[in-house]
């Protein structure tokens, strides 16, 4: 069975009336991994809060779909019941919800009513992730990222992932703030995902993260919209040259699209 396909297409999205993305056209299919890099304040962060749904990001023009469903008609929850992911930047604290419980009740709202699963299916399936991502078992039963570390809430997330089993996730700098260790333990859960029944977006500054997690396709944003896309090889040069050759090949001014992005 092929996996899910996600399609945006001339994605134009602002932010309190400032134009941030200016026609973004992509397209993410099951078994594959995909890159997206660029200078700060670009849209990165801006395309992965839009596609999930983030009040404050006004779509101003163009689509988005998902297995040929209409993603920008659907509200958040319904958006995440489609089979779509996010880990966000800055994982949001939440006061009285055990990372349990959550994870628990997100699993089962995908799920048909009568085929929740099994409270021992569920400890053996958490108790094994956790264990591969070397998490204390102890944060099962923490308030969800209340008190965690930058790096408890990345691999929280990671967590989240393996558990909910999505068709399409979308890793906003996951690799944020993370040291070394931290970061092979993340890329290791993400690698465990892979196969054709799962697509994923990978949004970075670095290419040490994709040194851990080998993109299929690499995408540089810049103004807004990707600008040049290819193999692991664009990243490579990217880490060893920065953006300025792509700014001369594409005669790009040095400016962002603003400090919203």
């Amino acid at each position: 069975m092929a996996g899910s396909t996600l399609e945006i297409k001339n994605l134009h999205v602002a932010i309190e009336g400032e134009e941030i993305l200016r026609g973004v056209n992509l397209t993410i299919k099951g078994g594959e991994f995909h890159a997206v890099m660029g200078p700060n304040g670009t849209g990165k962060s801006t395309l992965a809060s839009a596609v999930m749904g983030h009040p404050k990001y006004e779509i101003t023009e163009g689509e988005v779909y998902i297995d040929g469903k209409d993603v920008l008609e659907m509200e958040v929850d319904e958006r995440a019941q489609a089979g779509l992911f996010l880990a966000m930047q800055y994982p949001s604290e939440i006061s009285g919800v055990t990372n349990s419980d959550f994870l628990r009740s997100s699993i089962n709202a995908r799920r048909e009513e009568g085929d929740e699963i099994s409270l021992m299916k569920f400890i053996k399936e958490m108790d094994g992730t956790m264990d591969l991502l070397e998490m204390d078992k102890n944060m099962a039963q923490r308030y969800l990222n209340e008190g965690f570390s930058g790096g408890e809430k990345k691999r929280n997330e990671i967590l989240q992932l393996m558990m909910l089993k999505p068709a399409i996730a979308i890793l906003d700098e996951i690799d944020s703030g993370l040291d070394i260790d931290a970061l092979k333990v993340v890329s290791k859960g993400i690698n465990q995902m892979r196969d054709e029944n799962f697509g994923c977006l990978i949004i970075t500054h670095y290419q040490r993260l994709l040194n851990y997690i080998a993109p299929d396709k690499v995408h540089v944003m810049m103004q807004g919209r990707i600008v040049k896309s290819g193999g692991p090889e664009l990243a490579q040069r990217l880490e060893e040259e920065g953006y300025d050759w792509i700014k001369q090949e594409l005669g790009i001014e040095d400016e962002t699209v603003g400090q919203k992005a």
